[in-house]
């Protein structure tokens, strides 16, 4: 028997400070803040979330034993891809409104189903974000 994974239900992603990065998510990407007990005895932890997913946003100060991460955790190595319904020309006015600087795009790239078009952008960790959307045919 193998084994195959089917979805991607969360990730973590390591970011200096925690209020800033989920107020930047939230009023950037509108996503929703959840504070969230991991149990175990565990401090709280703070997700912001899309969708069915979520991104875990753990500081790098984080103790490990508290909070069971990568070997090599940095905030702003990073680089996501973002699927919206908006277009390119919308995603970049929206930027702008939130003055945040465009890295690059709108430009064609290579999704998981066939291409898209994305804006690039950086978190407040430096972290690289794609917000993008496919091509209708």
């Amino acid at each position: 028997m193998s084994v195959a994974v089917t979805a991607l239900d969360h990730l973590v992603l390591n970011v200096a400070d925690v209020q800033r990065s989920a107020a930047w998510f939230q009023k950037v990407l509108g996503m929703e803040i959840k504070v969230f007990d991991p149990g175990h005895g565990k401090t709280p932890r703070t997700s912001v979330s899309f969708g069915a997913q979520k991104i875990n946003l753990r500081p790098v100060s984080a103790d490990k034993i508290e909070w069971f991460t990568a070997d090599h955790e940095m905030a702003g190595s990073d680089d996501l891809c973002f699927l919206t319904a908006a277009s390119p020309a919308e995603v970049v006015a929206h930027l702008d409104a939130c003055g945040v600087a465009i890295e690059e795009g709108p430009i064609a790239k290579q999704g998981a189903r066939g291409v898209l078009r994305s804006i690039y952008c950086r978190d407040p960790d430096g972290s690289l974000i794609e917000i993008s959307s496919y091509e209708m045919s």
